[in-house]
């Protein structure tokens, strides 16, 4: 089960390579993130929020790090589902199915938080609105004030990280390996105590740690745990230059990665892809992407979404008015509209605009967008929207397709059990669940095998 017509992802190969010898990050630790705070709430999981990631955290030289390699193009998409063809969601409120004008107030089948009244202020005579009535703006809590727990993957107490380089020199010393140990220590380790474990094993024994690892490792265990020991932002960095290096662009990274992540994210990102790989992102994007999808992602790249977590429901009803005469109510499609609102609206403010949007056009956005734009920039489109209304459910998806039918997108899997490991794992499980009536440890294990599917599981919990 899906998004309305959201499609699954395609396949990138392997790591093409890691950093040379004697060669580290030295990047700053990952920060805890945490999502915007919403007056209604994120999914039924609790969800977390992102903080501001630490203010002025600088990226010196992780000289090193892997030369980029090319991802072979990726597959293409299924075509969205037919009118009244996909059912709603586990926990949404029961309707005709995707392509059907709501009845009520779910959005084309997306899972929804618990609906909540709002309270103050005196009414706003709003067309559109029940009783010509629009709640008045409320704030919810400063998002500094709502730290994320909800990763699966916490600091260790008693962290020693010359006992942890210790214990991995030894599970790489001698004839063979024991992947076991090694498994035991990345999969409950922080990534900021990974770095830790980095430095302490070149001042124990001389040798680069990650250049052991690849000696000893091959195939999907060994990207994993290349990439649970890259820093955070380098990661996401180094995934965005791989997705529009060679031949082809990946472009379900880019969407994956520049439409979901907060401004002090998509900031360092931006800086560390400068550092790093010496080129701007702007300009590889321009080179790579064209037309409507690459304003959409040049948009992104600036980071400067509105993060005012106060909702302004008159802003909200004109927002979807706009929405619908560049859209719906119009022969053709004004892009540049579309644009405008999602690239700089708030994620909870988002949110107000689909309900609105609903009620003027008697159709969700997320539909209106099937049928007005196609390719890239509709999944991006798309994609921006589903974190509004709820962030664990997309990347819960993602993982889903990643797995589903013959074969599996290894490096997906990958990139999302890694990054979101500290973030919001917890109610991502909780949302697949929701979704699939399987378990992600179900499903990752019916996939996978060996030591990738034993590092993988310990990641995600049971």
């Amino acid at each position: 089960m899906s998004y309305p017509g959201y499609p699954p992802s395609g396949g990138y190969p392997a790591f093409p390579g890691y950093p040379p010898t004697g060669q580290e990050s030295v990047y700053p630790p990952a920060g805890q993130c945490s999502y915007p705070a919403v007056p209604e709430g994120y999914p039924p999981a609790g969800g977390g929020t992102y903080p501001a990631a630490p203010p002025g955290a600088g990226y010196p030289g992780a000289a090193g790090y892997p030369a980029p390699g090319g991802y072979p193009a990726p597959g293409g998409y299924p075509a969205a589902a037919p009118a009244g063809g996909m059912p709603p969601y586990p926990g949404a409120p029961a309707g005709p199915g995707f392509g059907v004008p709501p009845t009520g107030p779910g959005f084309g089948g997306y899972p929804q938080p618990p609906a909540q009244n709002y309270a103050g202020g005196g009414p706003a005579q709003i067309p559109g609105y029940p009783g010509g009535q629009a709640p008045s703006p409320i704030p919810g809590p400063p998002a500094a004030m709502v730290q994320c727990t909800q990763g699966t993957i916490t600091a260790a107490p008693n962290f020693d990280a010359g006992r942890d380089a210790e214990i991995l020199r030894k599970a790489m010393k001698g004839f063979g390996t024991d992947e076991q140990a090694i498994i035991n220590v990345v999969a409950n380790r922080s990534n900021d105590q990974r770095q830790k474990i980095k430095a302490a094993f070149k001042t124990m024994y001389g040798k680069d740690l990650i250049k052991d690892l690849k000696s000893e490792l091959s195939g999907n265990i060994e990207e994993l745990i290349l990439a649970l020991f890259m820093p955070t932002t380098y990661y996401d960095a180094w995934s965005l230059r791989h997705a529009m290096k060679g031949a082809g662009t990946q472009e379900r990274v880019l969407i994956e990665i520049l439409c979901t992540r907060t401004n002090q994210e998509i900031r360092e990102i931006v800086s560390c892809y400068k550092s790093e790989f010496g080129r701007d992102i702007e300009q590889d994007i321009r080179a790579d992407t064209s037309g409507h999808f690459e304003r959409l992602l040049i948009s992104m790249c600036q980071g400067n979404r509105d993060e005012n977590q106060t909702v302004d429901y008159q802003k909200a009803q004109e927002d979807a008015q706009r929405l619908y005469q560049a859209g719906e109510g119009k022969l053709g499609t004004d892009e540049s509209c579309f644009n405008m609102v999602l690239a700089s609206r708030s994620f909870p403010q988002l949110k107000a605009t689909v309900e609105a949007y609903s009620r003027i056009a008697n159709r969700d956005l997320l539909s209106s967008i099937d049928r007005e734009f196609s390719g890239n920039v509709e999944r991006g489109l798309k994609t921006i929207l589903q974190c509004a209304l709820n962030r664990p459910a997309f990347f819960a998806e993602r993982l889903y397709y990643s797995m589903k039918g013959a074969g599996t997108d290894d490096s997906t899997l990958i990139r999302i059990i890694v990054t979101r490991s500290e973030i919001d794992l917890v109610q991502i499980k909780q949302m697949f669940t929701q979704m699939y009536q399987k378990t992600l440890a179900t499903m990752i294990a019916s996939d996978t095998s060996g030591d990738y599917r034993r590092l993988l599981l310990a990641i995600v919990g049971q």
